[in-house]
């Protein structure tokens, strides 16, 4: 792709999986494509397909407020995207086949935005991108080359919605993490 907004024109025409045939938008990123920190989830949930645009919803002002109180960042300085572009009915997990289809636009992303740091929200991106079965329990709090960037798993902010304190606590430390990693990397 010539351009991260080809990229984008492309990926709201594709019809590579299943999903394209239910979403209302495909979404694909928000935030500054030159920015030094890239946040990834999983896929669109109901209010993202409705905008179009990722974390939208109550994840995503968990997000947006995590960035502002532990990275000292207004949320728009960030590049947010997910992995699936498109949002599964009912919300369900993407399958493999969704995954791949996708994961060419992630590559795309990623290549274009070239963050120093990458912070995967949940399970299925932290599993995605380092190509691990393991949970998010089992991989977040390290730090992980990946490609010129470190890549910081942590918990998807609606597993901290669900009134786990812990988690919330965790992702804080995982957020101040990334920040000092920023910070090193100049």
């Amino acid at each position: 792709m010539d351009s991260l907004d080809q990229l984008k024109i492309q990926a709201s025409t594709c019809v590579k999986c299943s999903l394209s045939q239910t979403r209302t938008n495909s979404v694909f990123s928000r935030g500054n494509p030159k920015a030094r920190i890239m946040f990834i989830g999983e896929a669109p949930g109901k209010n993202e397909d409705l905008e179009g645009k990722p974390f939208v919803g109550r994840s995503g002002q968990l997000l947006d407020k995590l960035i502002k109180q532990e990275m000292t960042m207004e949320p728009e300085q960030c590049y947010v995207a997910n992995v699936v572009k498109c949002r599964p009915p009912d919300n369900r997990d993407p399958k493999p086949e969704e995954v791949q289809s996708c994961f060419g636009y992630l590559e795309g992303q990623l290549n274009w935005v070239q963050p120093s740091v990458i912070v995967t929200l949940g399970n299925w991106a932290s599993r995605t991108l380092l190509e691990t079965n393991q949970g998010i329990t089992q991989i977040r709090g390290k730090l992980y080359p990946f490609g010129s960037s470190i890549l910081i798993p942590t918990y998807h902010p609606a597993a901290a919605l669900r009134g786990r304190g812990e988690v919330l606590a965790q992702m804080r430390s995982d957020f101040a993490k990334a920040k000092q990693v920023m910070e090193a990397n100049g």
